[in-house]
């Protein structure tokens, strides 16, 4: 079944039937047996239209200057925009004459008639736009500029910036003996124009570079670039503490003296450049990501699961080599100074080689600022020839190395407590982010829709997040059963292993919906989902997994989260800081996602949101 192309609400260009003229209409339904639209024009007239006779509102052409109005020198050299009534000119009811410099304007736009589609203004009618409709096709309201004037004028002409409002070359079907009436009120209006020509165009380059900045604006990412390299320090520290409450005073902060080794500064850069040798290895198919705005696809090759079979062959290869893996353990604070530096400066190298990227491949979370742009990142797709770094730190240096982590603490947790054999919560942490990794990693492709990758760019924030955050924060678990054991009964194991098993089935499944959804949109496996057309000729899914909350993926990534951290007992709330921090880091990105959402699929989305009104928390939230 053929999909259609305009959803119920969206406001288009409408053909009359008989002619080539195009007026501004709304769709209210459409027949899938017939393939017709049932529109309705602004003068209450209903009508059907076949796909063909609707266009949507951006293949009109736009104005490049922000004012309707002609240029001054063109009204002075043309006697026909005069002000004054010459001696010669005939009465008022009489014919007015065409001067010569009319007669090539008409004819330049008979010939730009032929080019494009034209909007008849008709202005007999002053009538109210439509109350529920939102009028711009990529999903943004349109603004609309109210007159108060009588409908004879009706056409006067206002200076509107070019992002806020849609200006299609018009022709005026006005009687000759109403030119005269219009032209005053053209040359009334041109000292007004003139005049504010050059505080228009300030204005307008201002309000396209002012953004919502998020995370709390300049001060905001300031305060987390300075800080939370300190608090996860002082988690580290805590977590060592034979006591780790949080009613005890923290721990200070050693020194960056006893901080710094270069040995395992070398030992960090060594496992970085290993991923990265491993990630340009030909294996694995390569596939495209999502458009940019010029239309390119950038292309990916997905050998994320073989470079961990690699990194797995050479740690067991260790063992027999006679590695001391527990090094890592005993050095922790250290190694996570390393990847901090590491982040710091490669943060600094991708703000530099920014500053001399073209416009089009900025973020669109840049703005323009130095602090917020270094956080955020101010390039979308950093790439060193065909090496894509961010989509590389994404998954390789810091996944692989938080299973890798995990392995030196339950390695440290036999040797510290004389065990011959883990113990049973250490094995739960190990065997869940174990099957986490993997999973994220056999289906790699799927990080290329995600908001860190078309939406983020690379800065601070997801160059210390990757490399740091993960692998030396998701670890937590497994750093706290070092020092705090916790000897697990087989009927609680089993509670947990079943919490763990209903996440990962909520986490794996509505993703897998969405992708496949994504790939293929008419594969008869989906047939049986209900969808919400939208203005961008994309579907938003209203049942299935993503009828019941409008992020499962995000309710499972929670209940998982919760099963890593019950292994650890209840005497200390510290094992369960990482729940904490994932509920607000998804309830954070859930209110992102829904501002991108509803500025991209606008009525669309109103829609969706009635229809599945809880956002991660069936009932609550």
């Amino acid at each position: 079944m053929p999909s259609r192309k305009f959803a119920d609400g969206e406001v288009v260009r409408g053909r009359w039937p008989g002619s080539s003229l195009y007026y501004e209409v709304e769709v209210l339904s459409h027949d899938s047996n017939s393939q017709l639209y049932s529109v309705k024009y602004k003068d209450g007239t209903e009508l059907e239209l076949k796909e063909s006779d609707i266009k949507p509102l951006t293949s009109f052409r736009q104005r490049k200057s922000g004012s309707t109005s002609s240029s001054p020198s063109r009204r002075r050299g043309s006697r026909s925009r005069s002000r004054s009534r010459s001696p010669g000119r005939p009465p008022k009811g009489s014919r007015p004459s065409v001067s010569a410099s009319h007669q090539a304007d008409i004819k330049e736009a008979k010939k730009e008639a032929r080019k494009e589609i034209l909007e008849i203004k008709l202005t007999p009618l002053v009538l109210k736009p439509f109350g529920n409709s939102i009028n711009r096709y990529n999903g943004e309201p349109e603004h609309i500029e109210r007159n108060d004037v009588p409908h004879k004028n009706a056409q006067e002409k206002f200076p509107l910036s070019q992002e806020s409002c849609y200006i299609p070359t018009q022709y005026s079907l006005h009687p000759r003996r109403e030119e005269v009436k219009l032209k005053e009120i053209d040359s009334k209006e041109e000292k007004i124009v003139t005049k504010g020509s050059t505080s228009l165009r300030t204005f307008e380059v201002t309000a396209t570079q002012q953004k919502d900045l998020e995370f709390g604006g300049v001060p905001g990412v300031f305060l987390i670039t300075l800080g939370l390299p300190a608090f996860l320090f002082l988690l580290l520290l805590m977590c060592k503490q034979e006591e780790p409450s949080l009613l005890n005073f923290p721990p200070p902060l050693p020194a960056l003296y006893d901080l710094w080794e270069t040995r395992i500064f070398g030992a960090y850069l060594l496992w970085f450049f290993l991923q990265a040798l491993l990630y340009l290895l030909p294996i694995g198919k390569v596939v495209e990501g999502t458009p940019l705005t010029d239309g390119r696809r950038l292309k990916y090759r997905l050998n994320g699961v073989y470079a961990f079979i690699l990194t797995s062959a050479l740690v067991g290869a260790s063992f027999f080599w006679d590695v001391e893996l527990c090094y890592v353990y005993s050095h922790f604070l250290q190694c996570a100074f390393a990847a901090t530096v590491f982040s710091v400066v490669l943060s600094v190298y991708l703000y530099a080689r920014a500053l001399k990227a073209p416009r089009d491949e900025l973020s669109p979370a840049s703005s323009g600022n130095a602090v917020y742009d270094f956080f955020i990142g101010r390039e979308l797709n950093p790439r060193i020839g065909t090496f894509d770094l961010k989509y590389f730190c994404e998954l390789r240096p810091g996944l692989i190395g938080w299973v890798v982590i995990n392995l030196v603490m339950l390695l440290a947790e036999m040797k510290l407590q004389n065990r011959t054999v883990p113990s049973l919560a250490m094995i739960l942490v190990n065997s869940f982010q174990l099957l986490y990794v993997v999973d994220a990693l056999w289906n790699e492709e799927a990080l290329l829709t995600t908001m860190d990758i078309i939406h983020d760019g690379f800065g601070f924030m997801l160059a210390f997040g990757d490399l740091v955050w993960v692998p030396f924060i998701y670890s937590f678990q497994a750093f706290y059963l070092v020092h705090h054991p916790n000897e697990l009964s087989w009927p609680m194991a089993s509670l947990i292993i079943a919490l763990k098993l209903c996440g990962f089935v909520i986490f794996r499944c509505a993703n897998s919906q969405k992708n496949a959804f994504r790939k293929n949109p008419t594969d008869p496996k989906l047939a049986h989902l209900k969808t919400i057309h939208t203005a961008t000729g994309k579907s938003l899914l209203v049942s299935g997994w993503w009828g019941f909350v409008r992020h499962p993926n995000y309710l499972g990534d929670l209940i998982m989260a919760l099963a890593w951290s019950l292994p650890c007992g209840f005497n200390h709330i510290l094992p369960y800081f990482y729940v904490i921090y994932f509920t607000i880091l998804l309830v954070h990105r859930e209110a992102r996602d829904e501002r991108h959402c509803r500025k991209k699929y606008g009525l669309a989305w109103e829609k969706y949101c009635q229809r599945v009104p809880y956002r991660i928390f069936p009932y609550i939230y």
